[in-house]
């Protein structure tokens, strides 16, 4: 459940709010008239921005769908997607 505070709530409580949405990930509503704000952490801003990015792309879903439907053993190890990507930079 995500958690609620007022705007006149948060000066002197701002470290610890910070610290709780960085560790627990989930955001803290910031109430106050006329408007309200939501206080999440930078790494959990920027994961949402990664994923908001990715699927502008287009067909990016669809491609992520059906890879996840693909066997294991028809991915690429590690080895082996750094030795093609170091190939194509050759190119």
């Amino acid at each position: 459940m995500q958690e609620t505070i007022e705007a006149n709530q948060i000066k002197d409580k701002i470290q610890s709010l910070i610290k709780r949405t960085a560790e627990s990930h989930q955001p803290i509503l910031i109430t106050a008239e006329p408007h309200n704000a939501v206080l999440l952490s930078e790494e959990d801003w920027k994961a949402l921005q990664e994923t908001l990015y990715l699927l502008s792309i287009p067909k990016m879903r669809e491609s992520v769908i059906e890879n996840l439907n693909l066997p294991d053993e028809e991915f690429l190890s590690e080895k082996d997607f750094l030795t093609e990507l170091e190939m194509e930079e050759n190119d």
